[in-house]
């Protein structure tokens, strides 16, 4: 970007965007789309807005290994390289497409976010249990009962966790809202009261690793659990039947989209934390019958003579609490996030008597009738708002899975954090809720409301990253979110993860 004329005393500055790799070159070039055109801004100090004009809406070529000459345009900032002056202003740049123009070196702004509450401050939470069917309670925790003209959030959790690891968001979002929190059947807190099969008929229990009693085992099935499989048809049916707002990690996201594609009338809107875009490995009986038939065994009790050995063999590394610790490890990018709590709820959770045949269950239950991306059509004709809000450092659910529910849902906002892996509510609390809160209000205001990170000089369609900033432990912490908007293309997305490499590396060959 090169300075063709400042006038000093409107200090208003004409400036030519450009990209050179020499910036001693003496011939201005304007890399263009379609053709090469004057593009002129005027900057002005202390102007709320600035007045841009181009004879062509141009599209600037974005190459991170190019820097700009002499100048660098960011956001309500304007800064001479070779100057100590800084001026005030608010610059807007223009492209076709609509992308907003960004430069290597420009400045991120910093936003503080409220800080989670502690002490008397938090919502009190209460541990509930309503019995769905015969011999099958679902375990849920719930605040903000209080709150009974503010909409319900609905939390649904991740494969293996439950409730308990939406503690921060029932202690903080329970001041505003009423929250719920729920263990799938099969999962935590929502196991069986009973053992779902007879005993064998010498009499005997069934024993893990000769020590652990364990049920599901036995020769037949009983009577309340003739049918019984722990796949997403059921826990689709075990979500409460109340409008609510339902945000979902993981498996959560999925079995959220999942409820709400068959559910819109029961759905106010839809937050997926990493959710994963698949679940289920054998074919549905409804979509696949000649398929299915195929695999005599979908996830019913009591388990066969087969499998209960492969379980069993896979159950005593999975239950391993050195395995755990190193998928917690695995899923959250901050290390210093404390996760005792959560490991040790799991490892209460793997010494329940039904947890090895429950795990059997869930992993050979067939697929649902509705795809991740079909469940997704269906919301998007049913008008369901959507939010995304992924952890960039996901080792499971990557980046590229949240930018194909982006392209699929155009309109949708789409948080990405980092760093933050698996599981960003638990890791970055306050950032998650931050969005929660402004996500909500601006679903029900119908917009009225900006979306979060946005403010009103800022345009949905564009990508916008601030730092989020909020104190933890005494210690200050800051984590980057990048907002995507509705005009969110492959190369701008791919050019986001590849540009700050590059400039690293440019850096890194200029010293």
């Amino acid at each position: 970007m090169e300075i063709i004329s400042s006038h000093a005393a409107s200090r208003c500055y004409i400036v030519n965007f450009r990209c050179i790799n020499d910036s001693s070159s003496q011939r201005s070039k304007l890399s263009v789309a379609r053709e090469k055109k004057l593009f002129s801004v005027a900057i002005e100090s202390g102007s709320a807005t600035s007045r841009y004009s181009d004879t062509y809406s141009l599209r600037l070529k974005r190459i991170g290994n190019y820097r700009p000459s002499r100048t660098i345009c960011c956001h309500n900032r304007y800064e001479h390289v070779d100057s100590s002056e800084t001026y005030s202003s608010s610059i807007l740049v223009r492209e076709e497409g609509g992308n907003i123009v960004t430069g290597i070196g420009q400045s991120i702004p910093k936003v503080s976010i409220p800080n989670l509450p502690d002490g008397d401050n938090v919502a009190p939470i209460r541990s509930c249990f309503w019995q769905w069917k015969p011999k099958l309670s679902v375990h849920y925790e719930t605040s903000g009962s209080e709150n009974v003209d503010s909409p319900p959030v609905l939390f649904l959790p991740g494969f293996g966790v439950g409730s308990f690891h939406y503690e921060k968001q029932l202690k903080d979002l329970g001041r505003d809202y009423r929250v719920w929190a729920l263990d799938f059947l099969g999962q935590g807190m929502s196991l069986p009261l009973e053992d779902p099969t007879l005993q064998s008929k010498d009499g005997s229990e069934h024993m893990l690793d000769g020590e652990s009693k364990a049920w599901g085992f036995g020769d037949e099935s009983e009577t309340w659990a003739k049918e019984l499989v722990y796949s997403v048809d059921l826990w689709r049916d075990q979500v409460i039947k109340e409008p609510v707002y339902l945000v979902g990690n993981s498996l959560g996201g999925f079995v959220a989209l999942y409820f709400a594609a068959y559910n819109p009338q029961l759905v106010k809107g839809v937050t997926l934390l990493n959710a994963t875009p698949f679940w289920g490995f054998l074919p549905n009986p409804v979509r696949s019958p000649r398929l299915s038939r195929l695999f005599p065994w979908a996830g019913t009790f009591p388990l066969p003579s087969g499998v209960r050995k492969l379980i069993e063999v896979l159950w005593q590394k999975i239950s391993d609490p050195t395995s755990i610790a190193e998928i917690l490890k695995q899923v959250y990018a901050d290390h210093t996030t404390k996760v005792d709590q959560v490991f040790s709820r799991i490892i209460e959770t793997t010494q329940h008597p039904a947890a090895a045949a429950s795990f059997a269950s869930i992993m050979f239950a067939p697929r649902g009738q509705l795809s991740f991306t079909e469940a997704l059509s269906r919301c998007q004709m049913n008008n369901i708002p959507i939010c995304l809000v992924y952890g960039k450092e996901d080792p499971w659910v990557t980046p590229i899975w949240g930018f194909k529910v982006k392209r699929q849902l155009p309109d949708s906002p789409y948080y990405e954090i980092s760093p933050a892996g698996h599981c960003p509510h638990d890791e970055v609390p306050e950032v998650v809720n931050f969005l929660l809160r402004g996500w909500i209000k601006n679903v029900e205001s119908d917009g009225s409301i900006v979306l979060p990170l946005l403010d009103e000089l800022e345009n949905a369609d564009y990508e916008v990253s601030k730092d989020l900033e909020f104190t933890r432990g005494g210690s200050k912490k800051s984590v980057r979110v990048r907002f995507h908007g509705s005009r969110i293309t492959v190369w701008n997305w791919l050019s986001s993860r590849f540009k700050p490499l590059l400039h690293e590396r440019t850096q890194w060959l200029r010293s």
